[in-house]
């Protein structure tokens, strides 16, 4: 079987392609690296069963004669990150939805299966608290950045759900609640690597708002197999999915958390919202996934705890000190 995977460069890509070929997987991956980086393929770029073409999904020269080569995509490709998005805002929503327009318009020609990449972000500040697939999503002004990346990956989804709907293209979605693990960057705004760096060095650990923001963290071993175990099922076509971890932990608790399994001497300091990312800069009090309805579909569940995902993150972003 011939998977693309674009964006597999990346943090998530990159563990999901090893974990392919590991399984016999022929993979061909379509990055622009702008996030991503060859040196995350290290263990198997040189495997005969791997492709890398370096190039752009909003390319569509480029990627219809990939598309037409697969028989599976997995669509990873995006711009990511909180400081990412508020410092790119145009770019990174015009990205993603032409992005994924490209690629399903592809996928549409040949009728190839499409398992696309969403976020909770999309939720928006519903204030649930927990998310089930069904929650209402729940915006504030589109002239607020903070909401461009919900916006662009709720209109990918639109488009995968109407491929499928009108045009019976096999597309599955999947929405990402906080994967963390090795590789993971935290220059793009991902808050466990960028506080554990901070600890390791003896910096503040700088928590934005009041800490109280609560999150769940799901090992990216876990989010790989539950990409794959939508990738082996045709009863998940036509679905929306979340995937992640169900413990959660306020984001200072993190941060105290991180401060002990470092032996770490820095304190921690709160930055406003206003400080980090600018005014009008909103964040979710809480946001945890239902993840009964995978757990339904193919008997996925997460296996790591809080603390071995954790001690992961910790343990990478050491070694990467050291080399």
């Amino acid at each position: 079987m011939q998977v693309l995977v674009t964006g597999g460069a990346g943090f998530i890509g990159s563990h999901l392609v090893e974990r392919l070929i590991d399984l016999g997987y022929s993979v061909t991956i379509l990055d622009d690296l702008s996030t991503g980086n060859l040196t995350n393929l290290e263990r198997v770029i040189s495997n005969p069963k791997l492709r890398f073409v370096e190039g752009s999904v909003t390319d569509e020269l480029m990627v219809d004669p990939l598309v037409k080569e697969a028989d599976a995509v997995i669509h990873l490709a995006a711009a990511v990150g909180v400081k990412l998005v508020m410092d790119q805002t145009l770019r990174s929503f015009q990205t993603n939805v032409r992005g994924t327009e490209v690629v399903v318009e592809a996928a549409c020609r040949t009728n190839t299966k499409v398992l696309l990449a969403s976020t909770s972000e999309v939720y928006g500040k519903n204030s649930s608290g927990i998310f089930s697939e069904d929650s209402d999503f729940v915006y504030g002004p589109t002239s607020v950045a903070r909401w461009t990346y919900a916006l662009s990956k709720a209109a990918d989804e639109v488009l995968a759900h109407y491929y499928c709907k009108e045009f019976g293209l096999p597309t599955v979605i999947f929405r990402l609640f906080n994967t963390v693990g090795p590789r993971q960057s935290g220059d793009f705004g991902m808050v466990l690597p960028r506080l554990v760096k901070q600890a390791l060095t003896g910096i503040p650990l700088t928590v934005f708002g009041d800490g109280s923001q609560r999150r769940c963290f799901c090992h990216v071993d876990d989010t790989v197999a539950a990409i794959l175990s939508m990738l082996d099922s045709s009863a998940c076509v036509g679905e929306a999915f979340n995937v992640g971890a169900i413990t959660e932990i306020s984001i200072i608790d993190a941060a105290r958390m991180i401060i002990e399994m470092t032996s770490s001497t820095s304190p921690i300091v709160l930055v406003p919202y206003e400080e980090a990312y600018g005014p009008g800069f909103e964040d979710i009090p809480r946001r945890v996934p239902n993840i009964s309805k995978l757990a339904s579909f193919t008997g996925w569940a997460p296996t790591k705890t809080l603390e071995d995902v954790m001690h992961s993150v910790v343990d990478c972003v050491l070694a990467d000190m050291m080399a």
